[in-house]
């Protein structure tokens, strides 16, 4: 049996290189090199020009408050030690990319058939894609709460953070304004 090293095997997977969107895949890693293994994919795919094919990378993360000797501090925790999350058009090239950077010991899937994640799994593993957000609240805008324990109440937004989600919203409260952060869900813009 004759030896051959990683990067000249021939392996190939057959895939669909019709498909129009792109899905989600998960790769297993060496547990602990999460980031240098992602630092590698990010590279070899600018280098190689392949950031239309393989278009993110992402290790979940969740933050840890701990407390310790009377200090809370707050850390990055992953969610899934040993996997990477990879946004790609499945394709042969793509495939051989990922499946031959250092640190990667494969996709998860049955055989050598990739399997991309459904839509419930992304759900359940903090993967879905964000809803698009439509520039519907500016500052300055008047609304009025429509869920929550501040339901009814009415007031002027005062900041907007389309990334969360959120508003600061100062809101007339027993005769003075009081500034309260809310979802976007949470609020109804009125009617100028």
């Amino acid at each position: 049996m004759e030896f051959v090293p990683k990067d000249e095997r021939v392996d190939k997977v057959q895939v669909d290189d019709s498909e129009e969107e792109p899905k989600w895949y998960v790769v297993h890693t060496y547990s602990g090199y999460e980031n240098k293994i992602k630092a590698a994919i990010d590279k070899v795919v600018d280098n190689r020009g392949m950031r239309e094919q393989i278009l993110e990378v992402r290790i979940p993360t969740r933050e840890v408050v701990e407390k310790k000797n009377g200090k809370t501090t707050v850390t990055e925790s992953n969610l899934y030690p040993g996997y990477l999350f990879i946004r790609m058009h499945m394709s042969d090239d793509a495939w051989y990319t990922i499946r031959n950077t250092q640190g990667v010991t494969g996709f998860v899937g049955p055989g050598a058939k990739p399997s991309a994640l459904s839509e419930r799994d992304l759900k359940s593993m903090g993967l879905a894609e964000e809803p698009k957000i439509l520039d519907e609240y500016a500052v300055g805008d008047e609304i009025t709460v429509i869920e929550g324990p501040l339901e009814g109440f009415t007031g002027t937004i005062d900041e907007v953070n389309p990334q969360q989600g959120k508003v600061r919203v100062n809101l007339s409260m027993f005769g003075r304004m009081t500034p309260t952060e809310l979802e976007f869900s949470q609020i109804h813009k009125l009617k100028p």
